[in-house]
């Protein structure tokens, strides 16, 4: 058992041990040895040490520039809205130069936005921009939901909206709905005042731009004048609207009175009123002498062939037929609809009600429903021509 204690002591312990003994000459030399095994761990200690403060000084001069560099990351993304990855590796590209890794970024948008200009844009925003007596709508369409609630995609339609107001037409002089020419509009040069994209550019270069910093198929699609005679007055209602300006659904009404004189607070509401009721009853023409000859007699044949099958006489098909008829004016003709706030009224009894209020005989000039995305899947389908929105 002692023996192996012993066996577990140090060998330098029992070596100074035992020459101790033996006299002074050697304890001189068994008290040099554990001085020197103390000035090595010393010496080993500096050297860490020293290895230390050269890790530390080179990690003190590494954190400010990867502190800088992801600086740079966030305030290029900041100014792009482009990915976190396109942006490191635009950085990286142009040496961390934040200004050219903008102009790389913009040059890759715009490679990448003709690359997508094929893809289906079936989502967006409808913006509406007026002034007295003309109202434009213009539909600005993109991939997804996500980028159609983006400030800047937002921001573009709302511009686009408010330029092509500006723009001059014959046919617009007279009242009614007319088609906004879209290359003409996109030929126009206008002024950006976005903090993420801003300066002079065509409106075809400013969709190109936003398609680059949205990664989507970003794409004006069609743009609508509503005007007025002059005693008329338009009002409007934008559904699913994000802000004002903008919506997924919108309706047109001009209201006009008949001694020319609108009395705008009274016409107010009621005119408010039908331009919501315009997008909730989607109604297709405006009185039952303007439904076209083909909608009538393909409704006829339907209705009749869905008479015959019950087996009834020619006379009581007729009346089946003729009944229904009038169930179908109901549906598409806005002075037949049952008002969509008071369905004990249609739209005609509310303007008759209207006219002895004012003293004055009112009447619908005209109305205009347009909704996001409508006719898209069909236009795809079959290459037929551009769906044209419900309007008087």
């Amino acid at each position: 058992m002692a023996l192996s204690r012993v066996a577990r002591r140090p060998l330098q312990v029992m070596l100074y041990s035992r020459l101790s003994n033996q006299g002074q000459t050697y304890s001189t030399w068994t008290r040099t040895a554990p001085s020197t095994s103390i000035s090595q761990f010393t010496e080993a200690k500096t050297l860490r040490e020293s290895s230390f403060g050269m890790f530390s000084r080179r990690f003190s001069i590494q954190a400010p520039v990867a502190a800088e560099q992801m600086n740079l990351i966030k305030q290029l993304r900041e100014r792009t809205s482009a990915p976190i990855k396109d942006v490191k590796v635009a950085l990286v590209d142009c040496n961390w130069d934040i200004e050219e890794a903008q102009k790389d970024l913009r040059k890759r948008g715009k490679v990448l936005a003709e690359k997508k200009s094929g893809r289906t844009a079936a989502e967006g925003l409808l913006a509406l921009a007026e002034n007295e007596g003309k109202a434009v709508l213009v539909e600005l369409n993109c991939e997804t939901d996500f980028v159609a609630r983006n400030e800047i995609f937002q921001y573009l339609a709302l511009t686009l909206a408010k330029q092509a107001l500006l723009i001059e037409n014959t046919s617009q002089q007279v009242s009614g709905v007319h088609p906004v020419e879209l290359e003409r509009l996109e030929e126009l040069k206008l002024n950006l005042e976005h903090p993420k994209i801003s300066g002079e550019t065509t409106v075809q270069n400013a969709i190109t731009e936003v398609a680059a910093m949205m990664g989507e198929n970003v794409k004006l699609r069609r743009g609508f004048v509503i005007s007025t005679s002059s005693p008329g007055v338009l009002y409007t209602y934008l559904h699913t609207s994000p802000q004002p300006g903008l919506g997924r659904i919108a309706g047109l009404v001009s209201l006009e009175v008949e001694d020319g004189n609108p009395r705008l607070e009274a016409l107010q509401q009621v005119g408010s009123e039908l331009a919501m009721h315009v997008v909730a009853a989607k109604p297709l023409f405006l009185t039952k002498e303007l439904v076209s000859s083909s909608a009538l007699e393909s409704e006829r044949e339907i209705l009749k062939s869905q008479a015959e099958s019950t087996g009834k006489s020619q006379m009581a098909i007729e009346k089946m037929v003729e009944g229904r008829l009038r169930k179908y004016y109901e549906e598409v003709v806005l002075m037949e609809q049952k008002f969509a706030l008071n369905d004990g009224i249609n739209v005609q009894m509310l303007l008759n009600t209207l006219s002895k209020l004012v003293g004055s005989t009112v009447k619908v000039g005209n109305f205009f429903r347009m909704e996001v995305g409508e006719g898209i899947q069909r236009l795809e389908a079959s290459s037929a021509d551009e769906p044209v929105a419900q309007t008087a």
